[in-house]
């Protein structure tokens, strides 16, 4: 259950009597603004007080005696003649007419918006056309299922373990009529095909008759319009991003972190994440170390042992302890330090705060414009799981999942 607070804010000053009400609704501001004018009219002797509920309904009148009114003026010292000149400045409730205060939506009502909507008029750039896409657009013009990929900067973890995924499960999500997919980077284009081609992923800017589209959007606009997360402190313009980016290593701003950085160190012994194998697989033969994880075949390149599984106890775990923890090591080290200087955000995006916004994903059916998918990363490694995104498109095609 969502906690509601209302605080409610009067500000009465003798013959001015404005109240301005705000109400806290589940840790956002939705402000209900209620001019309350009144004035004592002269050929009635009454004070009125009007307000407009927020949905705009039920307007009430509120009437208060004369004496009311008269206790005002004598506490204040404003004569009749001040009073009649005043009126002159507000407007009086005697007829028909109202004060009203528009209000802006809630924040349950923006979280109640569909993907579509909060992406409708969002445009990146695509790699390969270098021309403008809207990504409402994009996501309805496939002719079963479109998935879409929000990114991070091309450095970051997230980022980088959104590719290896997505290259692993991708023969499944076409399997399963997932044939329109996207993926928008906070980097330059550069950095965009730097990264793609670091790891493996074959994309239309990259390689002929590619299925996924590469788009980039190095300010994060897309992203924020989406919803994702932007870490700690992510209006504070005085504070160094690198050290917000600090920060959220401990959880702030992004609670998930430490539990995923964890998780890749203790394993799981019950679900298993089989695109790990694969990423290694890739580092090992570009030459990235740690490159005694696995045995590769000279030839081929494909496998021949996974020197986890022959670990004492826990080889048999879904995901081995130290398997995660080891690619990511890999990752760090030989992509995103190493080549730091080619995917590091610009002055401009660490301005616009790409070096702690987190990533997200969404997959729509195409037909029936209803979201199958969606999420948006709550922490740093804290990247969307793809087999439960394949469970979901399996099992119930029409669930919202966050």
């Amino acid at each position: 259950m969502r906690l509601l607070i209302s605080v409610i804010a009067a500000f009465c000053v003798s013959s001015h009597s404005h109240c301005f009400a705000f109400t806290i609704h589940g840790g956002s501001l939705a402000r209900k603004q209620s001019l309350m004018a009144g004035r004592r009219h002269s050929s009635e002797g009454k004070l009125f007080i009007s307000y407009e509920s927020e949905e705009g309904d039920d307007k009430q009148m509120l009437e208060t005696s004369e004496s009311m009114t008269e206790r005002n003026q004598s506490s204040s010292g404003d004569t009749e003649e001040q009073l009649e000149n005043e009126s002159s400045q507000v407007q009086l409730l005697a007829t028909e007419e109202q004060v009203v205060t528009k209000v802006p939506p809630t924040s349950t009502q923006l979280l109640k918006q569909s993907s579509l909507d909060k992406l409708s008029g969002s445009k990146v750039l695509s790699v390969k056309t270098n021309e403008m896409v809207e990504l409402s657009s994009f996501l309805k013009s496939g002719n079963d299922k479109s998935m879409l990929i929000l990114g991070t900067y091309a450095a970051d973890f997230n980022a980088i373990e959104y590719v290896q995924r997505l290259r692993f499960y991708l023969p499944e999500l076409l399997a399963k009529g997932v044939n329109k997919i996207g993926l928008v980077l906070n980097c330059e284009a550069q950095a965009a095909k730097r990264l793609v081609d670091m790891l493996d992923l074959e994309t239309d800017a990259t390689s002929d008759n590619a299925v996924i589209e590469l788009f980039v959007d190095p300010t994060g606009e897309a992203g924020r319009a989406f919803g994702v997360g932007r870490g700690w402190k992510p209006d504070d313009e005085e504070t160094s991003p690198y050290l917000k980016l600090f920060g959220m290593l401990f959880g702030l701003g992004a609670w998930a972190t430490l539990p995923a950085v964890i998780g890749g160190y203790i394993g799981n012994p019950f679900y298993g994440q089989p695109w790990i194998e694969d990423a290694i697989a890739v580092g090992q033969r570009k030459g990235r170390w740690p490159d005694n994880a696995l045995e590769l075949d000279d030839e081929s390149g494909q496998v021949k042992v996974n020197k986890f599984k022959e670990l004492p106890y826990v080889g048999g775990w879904e995901r081995r302890p130290l398997e995660l923890a080891t690619l990511r090591l890999q990752n760090m080290v030989d992509i995103s330090i190493t080549n730091w200087k080619d995917l590091a955000p610009s002055q401009e995006a660490l301005k616009a705060g790409v070096l702690t916004q987190l990533g997200g994903v969404v997959v729509i059916d195409c037909k029936s414009e209803k979201e199958i998918f969606r999420w948006r990363d709550p922490g740093i490694c804290a990247v969307a799981n793809f087999e439960d995104i394949l469970k979901e498109i399996s099992s119930r095609p029409d669930k919202r999942m966050r």
